[in-house]
């Protein structure tokens, strides 16, 4: 009987993946769409830090800006762990030179006051301790 060369072989194994539909690790293949989780949820909780972390980051307001309410969280599954988050979220009395915002009141003063609705997907890989911003888009309330 012929002896088939390893690099055929080789081809015809990635010919058999392929048709079979097996994806690459690293793919953004859906294997569980978007379902919704509770907010207490710990993985939630951490991509909701992150995502306002980023968001003050990136704000050019001299203050940050806090949760004032969840109204959806959902997960999704790729090679990544994907969290949507609909926030309500609003500028506090704390300047970001001071530092976290979790001790932080809300601004009273209505002159001071700014409210938004914020969409975040943020991809968390926690075996790799990596997280990242998919998409942030706030809406003012």
């Amino acid at each position: 009987m012929a002896r088939l060369r390893p690099g055929l072989l080789l081809l015809m194994a990635m010919v058999a993946l392929a048709s079979r539909g097996v994806q690459a690790w690293g793919s953004s293949k859906v294997v569980r769409k978007f379902q919704d989780v509770p907010e207490s949820y710990v993985y939630v909780q951490h991509a909701l830090w992150f995502a306002m972390k980023e968001y003050n980051k990136a704000s050019k307001d001299e203050y940050t800006f806090k949760v004032l309410q969840i109204l959806k969280s959902q997960e999704q599954v790729t090679d990544s762990l994907d969290y949507l988050l609909e926030v309500k979220i609003a500028r506090t009395m704390c300047k970001k030179a001071s530092g976290g915002n979790e001790n932080c009141l809300v601004q009273r003063d209505p002159r001071m006051q700014k409210m938004f609705h914020c969409t975040f997907i943020v991809a968390s890989k926690p075996w790799n301790f990596e997280l990242s911003m998919l998409k942030k888009e706030c809406q003012p309330v």
